[in-house]
Parts: C-alpha cells; sequence; structure tokens
C-alpha cells in the first residue's frame, strides 16, 4: 500500500535554482511539491492556500524575507516544518528564522542526499543542522533563544558519554577521540552513533547545540579550550 506523499512547498526568487530544486523532486515518490512560491508574500498565501506539511525557503527574497514568512506561517499553522536554505550571506539570518519557527537549515550547495535526510529529520519532529555549520554558527545558536529541546525529554549519559560529548563539542576527530581515551576508533565511533541517536540528531552541530542548550557542557569551558573558535 502506498502512502501519502508528505506535501511541500519551495520558496525562492531564482528561477534557475528553484527548477533545480524541484527537479530534486521528481525522481522520489516520499514528497509532493503542491506549489513554488517567488517572495516572501507568495509563500505566505500560498502556505495558507495549500497547508503544506513542509515548507523548504531562501532567506533572502522580495516583499518579505524568509524569517518573516516563516513567523506567518508557523503562528497561523503550528504543525507545518519548515526547512531554511542559506548561502551563509548573513549568519543572523539564520538565527533570525530559527527564533522564527523553522526547524533546521541547510547549504544551497548541499549534497541531494543531505537536503533529504534533513527533511526526513524535521518530518520525524528533531531539528537538524547542517553538515557545513561552524563553530561561529553554533556559538550564535546556543546564545540565542531558540531551543528545539526544550519540550523533550532529555536523555541520561553516563559519565564516559559525557566525557565523548565534550571531545565532540571541541570538534575532535574519532581518530583524535581515540587516541585521548585509549579506546579504538571502532569503538568511538560506534559510541558516537548511540549520543547521536539519544539525542536525535544527525550531526556534531547537533550534538554540540543539544549539549549547550541542555547544560551537558558550558559555552564558556569550551571556548576555554579553543573549541567554538
Amino acid at each position: 500500500m502506498n502512502k501519502t506523499p508528505i506535501r511541500i512547498l519551495l520558496a525562492d526568487d531564482h528561477d534557475l535554482y528553484l527548477d533545480g530544486l524541484k527537479g530534486l523532486f521528481q525522481t522520489q515518490h516520499t514528497y509532493e511539491v503542491v506549489a513554488e512560491a517567488h517572495n516572501g508574500m507568495e509563500l505566505v498565501m500560498l502556505a495558507e492556500l495549500y497547508q503544506p506539511q513542509i515548507v523548504l525557503t531562501d532567506l533572502r527574497m522580495p516583499l518579505l524575507s524568509g524569517a518573516h514568512a516563516i513567523n506567518k506561517i508557523t503562528q497561523a499553522s503550528p504543525t507545518c516544518k519548515c526547512l531554511v536554505l542559506t548561502n551563509y550571506e548573513n549568519d543572523l539570518s539564520v538565527i533570525e528564522a530559527l527564533e522564527a519557527g523553522a526547524r533546521g537549515y541547510i547549504t544551497k550547495n548541499m549534497p541531494k542526499q543531505e537536503l533529504f535526510t534533513a527533511l526526513d529529520q524535521i518530518c520525524r519532529g528533531y531539528p537538524y543542522f547542517c553538515q557545513a555549520t561552524t563553530a561561529k554558527m553554533v556559538r550564535l545558536i546556543s546564545r540565542s533563544s531558540y531551543n528545539p529541546f526544550s519540550r523533550k525529554r532529555i536523555s541520561k549519559f553516563s559519565q564516559h558519554e559525557r566525557t565523548l560529548i565534550y571531545l565532540i563539542c571541541l570538534e575532535k576527530s574519532n581518530q583524535e577521540i581515540a587516541h585521548i581515551l585509549s579506546l579504538s576508533p571502532r569503538t568511538i565511533e560506534n559510541n558516537r552513533a548511540r549520543i547521536y541517536k539519544k539525542m536525535c540528531v544527525k550531526t556534531s552541530a547537533g550534538v554540540a547545540i543539544y549539549a549547550i542548550k541542555n547544560n551537558i557542557v558550558s559555552m564558556n569551558d569550551l571556548e576555554e579550550e579553543g573549541g567554538m573558535e
């Protein structure tokens, strides 16, 4: 029995990019593009008209910014999940979009598979922070009012897991962590995967944001150790 496709609304003011994005969805059956918007005002109007389950939107658009459009959409339809497309032209605009209600963000030059990983993640009700997230962005998000984990039950972590989380936040590789903890890289890889699963995140940036927002590690400690620079 086929599942009903997840309705998705695309928004970008560049037709060439929008056409390319739409083409990615024509090769699969999980998502159905129900409409395309070329500016923020049109995005809000089409979201109200089509009631999509997901909005995939650029931030820099005419008439109304992506962040303001996201705010209007999520206020009118809290179940609609918004995913941001960004060129990192303005880090603060990403923060603004997250605070407005976006569930996550990806870069416009992301690999195709990351797009669908992000969509799957937010469909399951979890945030997504792209693989290209910089330490600067983690720091900005951590210090913002945005907290996607505030309404979720916080997992319990052993002291060993907390140590590993701290080293992940310091941007240590599996090889480096293995050397520090005198364990094999394979063991670290497995332990890291278990932490990702418990946090319901997909990237090391997600681990850092989860850990900081839930007071598992502090930003001050990370900065003193030279992390998050």
